[in-house]
């Protein structure tokens, strides 16, 4: 039985205090009295260099965090399971951590510490500028920092990317709702809005009208002064009809010189006829494109929601434009009010050849 039992191990490393240093750059040695012995390079860098701290009192230097208001010295001699909270009284203050035993060299009662920056590392190796020599090249905090870094970094640029990539998506989002020539809204952003709408008036809220508009005699400008021309023309247009309606309404080209204003609110059908006539007269107002004058008009079909019982935007729509073809048959130039689906009285004045 007795071949089993190993020996007891007792190993005196006979270290010099530089190899010490290397393995734990970290290390405080001291006194009876608390004096400093002997500390890591590291520790000593922190603190402002080894030299001015060999020979001093332990307490000049360190806080006990752990145990406030108490001796220093006896705090560190009975810290629990012979742990360790210090700070660093010189700025910036630096909280440490770490393991204290008593070792009875040449039979005084002595204390060597071992000491780290534990969760603080990242903020240590800032405000000490602390590079990998200063680290034991054991320790993984290092590494850890590293990595937590590197972490940072991929998150940052996933952040970047995602915003990046938002801000693509609704560019993209908004080119699939907008003409490319005028900058107003397209067929797709206009049948959004119009259901959106007439779902609204449906449950009893704001009520909203709906402006075809063709342009008269612009074929004639594109046919005589060219695309370069009928573009200036539309753009011409697209300024007008802007100017001319609120922030909330919205101004639609469907393509060619089809435009249309989805006007929201409850609008009597004279302030519809009002603007209608000053949209016409600022239309027909000579314009010129280098140099050749422009001359259009417009025909103006109107359908309101409140003519209807219950709002149908597909069927305000067609009325719009059947009131469009009204006015277009009435001679040009004008506006026409359809009050199709309701009771009022005013209907719109009966249609006559075109000329």
């Amino acid at each position: 039985g007795h071949m089993n039992q190993r020996p007891a191990l007792s190993v005196t490393p006979n270290l010099s205090l530089a190899a010490l240093g290397k393995l734990m750059p970290m290390h405080l040695w001291l006194g009876p009295a608390g004096e400093i012995r002997a500390v890591g390079p590291t520790l000593g860098k922190i603190c402002g260099g080894a030299a001015g701290l060999i020979g001093q009192p332990f307490d000049a230097h360190f806080t006990v965090a752990s145990a406030p208001g108490r001796a220093a010295l006896a705090a560190l001699r009975d810290g629990p399971g012979g742990r360790v909270h210090l700070s660093l009284r010189r700025p910036p203050v630096t909280n440490l951590r770490g393991v204290v035993l008593a070792c009875r060299a040449s039979g005084e009662n002595d204390l060597f510490l071992n000491l780290s920056f534990g969760a603080g590392v990242a903020e240590a190796v800032r405000d000490h500028a602390l590079t990998a020599a200063d680290f034991a090249p054991t320790d993984l905090a290092l590494e850890l920092l590293y990595l937590h870094e590197a972490k940072s970094a991929v998150m940052r640029e996933l952040s970047a990317l995602n915003a990046r990539l938002q801000l693509a998506q609704q560019a993209a989002e908004a080119q699939a709702l907008c003409d490319p020539l005028t900058g107003l809204a397209n067929r797709r952003a206009l049948e959004r809005e119009l259901t959106r709408s007439t779902a609204e008036a449906m449950r009893g809220g704001s009520a909203f009208a709906i402006a075809q508009i063709d342009l008269d005699h612009f074929k004639a400008i594109n046919d005589t002064l060219g695309h370069a021309a009928g573009d200036f023309v539309l753009t011409h247009v697209a300024d007008i009809l802007r100017a001319e309606t609120r922030q909330n309404d919205l101004v639609a080209r469907l393509g060619g010189d089809e435009f249309v204003l989805l006007l929201r609110g409850a609008i009597e059908p004279d302030q519809l006829r009002k603007l209608g006539e000053r949209v016409i007269a600022r239309l027909e107002a000579p314009f010129y494109f280098e140099g050749a004058a422009c001359r259009i008009s417009a025909s103006i079909g109107v359908a309101l929601s409140r003519c209807y019982g219950l709002p149908d935007g597909e069927q305000i729509f067609t009325d719009a434009d059947a009131a469009l073809y009204a006015a277009k048959r009435a001679g040009r130039g004008r506006c026409v009010i359809s009050y199709h689906g309701s009771d009022a009285q005013a209907t719109p004045p009966p249609p006559t050849p075109a000329d």
